[in-house]
């Protein structure tokens, strides 16, 4: 039992005068020997700034993070300050290259640094805090009250406010660290990004829904002449801030706010003097199905019933056309000789001054095209040619308006050679419809479409060359008077409403639809595809059209001739 006990308590051996002594000495070194695992004493003991850390963002950190040499005390002097960039790198860097970073750079002392915005780093707060999101416009305000100001009374300032936390502040339209001056083109304030910037909110279906905010804003903006011309490039052209304010943002039923009916001339007059002075302007934001006015739905609704039937009919006719003459010439029997070489005699199909007039015609309509439709679908490939030096100068626009010029020009002339020139007026009148017209139609429609074995011909100037010449005359009307209504938008705004803009504008757009596509299918079909013209009918060129009649015409005339012969 003894022997155990020493074993256990080897203090108590032998000599029981060790005991005092042990403990003695235990008590003493028991401070030091805690000391190899823990500090000394916590920094709290001499510094608040402890207590007030486990309420901040940087909760948790151990203070060796951020301060050189605290375990040794006294500590030594000349420690350098903490440096935020040691673990924010990425904000720095970003600090750096905003305006208040050069400004730093360059001297000024007084620019707001990290500690001024976020506060100490012991106390401040997580930047995705509800806390945090309120104290922002105070915190800018400190250097920018007056702008401050005017967004505490915007529908901004107004929700958050009220609590809406989600309310855009200065951070989210400005930036954060790397703020950029608005004439950059870099910065999310310019010109070129102002659509994007707001449409972070007003593009996203959740946060219109949640506030019960219009969701059609980004797509009516889209679609406009202003935001199309925005896509294009254009810094000139009015985007959202123009017309709704930049941190003045007032709701439309504010008297001052620069949406308002009574506000709107002067408003939309920063672009086009004069505009709404005699006449309210109409709705701003315009949505097809939806807040379009009754007159820019007509349009809609009959051009898009009239492009599918007349582009509808012109494939069947031709089309047919096509096949009928492909089945002749690749699978019945081969014409002889003498019938291949048909009946060749030129026919005068255009004078020399109508043929200049064509070449003019066919140049400025080809522009108007390429250069009209680069506006509606500026990304695509054929139209960035147009638009590389959109930003600065307008190349597009001043070439669709040059085009227009001499489309014009050539159409008055037309008109002009018509009334002074008796040979030109009695080779015109061969374009004038007659009795014989619908009759010619309707059995060469009924023909191509398979409805008779015997071809029942066409005259020399057809239904086919006189509903084109027509239909070009229409649509030269149409344009033209269109396309003068939105050249002079600044007269026309200030005489009209604003729905005849939106009219106009609906009518250009879908008169070029349809003519390109008519000239595509039917006029290109005459002169290029036809079988019995391909490669090309050169009547534009030297005024006569060969009446070759071409292989499968050919065809028709000897199976004829076989079928006589048979007959005999």
């Amino acid at each position: 039992m003894a022997n155990r006990a020493q074993g256990v308590f080897p203090l108590l051996t032998a000599d029981r005068l060790w005991l005092p002594g042990s403990l003695f000495l235990l008590l003493i070194l028991a401070p030091g020997v805690l000391a190899a695992d823990n500090p000394p004493a916590e920094c709290t003991s001499c510094h608040d700034q402890g207590q007030k850390l486990e309420k901040s963002a940087h909760q948790g950190l151990p203070c060796d993070t951020c301060h050189e040499s605290h375990e040794k005390y006294p500590h030594p002097a000349n420690i350098p300050k903490p440096v935020c960039a040691t673990c924010h790198a990425d904000q720095a860097g970003d600090y750096a290259g905003g305006v208040h970073g050069l400004a730093r750079k360059a001297g000024n002392e007084g620019t707001p640094d990290c500690s001024l915005c976020h506060g100490s780093a012991h106390e401040l707060l997580d930047p995705k805090s509800p806390a945090f999101r309120e104290a922002v416009p105070d915190t800018c305000g400190m250097c920018h009250s007056e702008v401050v100001e005017q967004y505490r009374a915007s529908v901004h300032g107004q929700a958050l406010a009220h609590g809406v936390t989600q309310a855009p502040l200065c951070t989210d339209c400005h930036g954060e660290h790397k703020i950029i001056k608005h004439t950059s083109d870099a910065s999310p304030v310019n010109p070129a990004h102002i659509r994007d910037t707001c449409g972070s909110c007003h593009g996203d279906v959740l946060l219109t829904r949640k506030f019960g905010l219009p969701s059609d804003r980004l797509v009516s903006f889209d679609s406009s002449f202003h935001g199309l011309a925005a896509k294009a490039g254009s810094q000139s052209v009015a985007n959202c801030a123009s017309c709704h304010g930049v941190h003045n943002i007032l709701p439309s039923s504010d008297p001052k706010s620069t949406i308002n009916a009574k506000n709107l001339p002067k408003t939309c007059g920063q672009c086009h003097p004069g505009a709404g002075t005699r006449f309210a302007i109409s709705e701003v934001h315009v949505v097809e199905g939806k807040t379009e006015p009754a007159p820019l739905r007509w349009v809609r609704e009959f051009y898009l019933l009239l492009i599918p039937v007349t582009i509808g009919l012109m494939l069947l006719h031709n089309g047919g056309d096509w096949v009928r003459k492909l089945v002749r010439v690749r699978f019945r029997r081969p014409p002889s000789r003498r019938a291949a070489q048909g009946t060749r005699h030129a026919e005068l199909r255009m004078l020399p001054f109508e043929r200049v007039q064509h070449a003019v015609l066919l140049i400025s309509f080809l522009t108007l095209v390429w250069t009209g439709f680069a506006l509606k679908y500026p990304d695509q490939l054929w139209a960035r040619p147009l638009l590389l030096m959109e930003g600065t100068h307008s190349m597009r626009s001043l070439i669709h308006r040059v085009a227009a010029s001499v489309f014009i020009a050539v159409s008055l002339t037309h008109l002009v050679a018509l009334i002074v020139s008796r040979q030109l007026r009695r080779h015109w009148m061969e374009m004038l419809p007659n009795r014989n017209d619908p009759r010619e139609a309707l059995s060469n429609f009924a023909y191509n479409l398979g409805l008779g074995d015997t071809p029942p011909g066409r005259s020399a100037h057809s239904y086919v060359e006189k509903a084109e010449y027509w239909a070009v005359v229409w649509g030269a009307v149409v344009m033209i008077a269109s396309g003068v209504i939105l050249w002079a938008n600044n007269l026309a705004m200030k005489l009209l409403p604003k729905v005849w803009l939106d009219v106009a504008t609906s009518i250009h757009f879908y008169e070029a639809l349809l003519a390109t596509l008519a000239i595509v299918v039917w006029h290109f079909y005459s002169v290029i595809f036809d079988p019995d013209v391909y490669p090309l009918n050169t009547a534009f060129l030297t005024g006569r059209s060969v009446n070759d009649a071409g292989p499968a015409a050919a065809a028709d005339q000897a199976n004829a001739e076989h079928a006589k012969v048979s007959g005999d």
